[in-house]
């Protein structure tokens, strides 16, 4: 069993769940349901998303009221507790560090990479930042480029370069049509599966 190895998971839908989709349902504004399972191209939906909110005045504290609310999904944390105990694991998303701190903290502290909210003075989110260019492949390059070798696990689309450039990857918990068009990856719906095909790969 090789020590160099990382495995870097997505952080919503797969730990825990699509914040988007739950601060759809606590705000009822139904059309932030929208995530990159419907579209692809990230910066477009987020763009979009800043938009809706600023039309109905909402802003960072209120989705951080919501996201306080949010558990990880049953099991992410003890499937996550294991696997760090075996190998690093670091998270990859797409999400804004002022969403994801909180999940953090019930997480227990893993190692996150994701981007940042731009916040004016009242609270409204007026744009964002992302780390870098297709984030997720890019890190995983990165971090092939100093040594380590990669085991990716993800949900959608924008998870779908990470999960390819790695000496193995897997998807979790995706869609239907995601799993129907990428056969080549091994897809599971539960923690102890995907707990199990890591090990086999590291």
């Amino acid at each position: 069993m090789s020590d160099m190895n990382i495995v870097c998971l997505d952080l919503e839908g797969v730990l825990v769940p699509e914040i988007w989709i739950a601060f759809a349902e606590a705000s009822g504004i139904p059309e932030l349901k929208r995530t990159t399972r419907d579209e692809p191209d990230y910066d477009k939906l987020m763009k979009w998303r800043i938009g809706i909110l600023k039309e109905h005045g909402l802003g960072l504290k209120e989705i951080q009221e919501t996201i306080a609310k949010i558990d990880p999904l049953p099991g992410a944390k003890e499937f996550l507790d294991e696997l760090r105990s075996i190998t690093q694991v670091i998270i990859i998303s797409d999400t804004f560090t002022q969403f994801a701190t909180p999940l953090m903290k019930k997480l227990g502290w893993p190692t996150i990479m994701c981007n940042t909210l731009e916040v004016a003075e009242n609270g409204e989110i007026t744009g964002f930042k992302m780390r870098c260019e297709k984030s997720k492949l890019t890190t995983v390059k990165a971090l092939q480029s100093i040594g380590f070798e990669t085991i990716a696990s993800g949900d959608s689309h924008n998870d779908l370069g990470m999960i390819e450039a790695s000496k193995a990857g897997f998807l979790f918990k995706s869609t239907d049509a995601i799993k129907a068009q990428y056969p080549q990856y091994p897809a599971f719906e539960e923690y102890d599966e995907l707990l199990d095909a890591i090990k086999k790969a590291l």
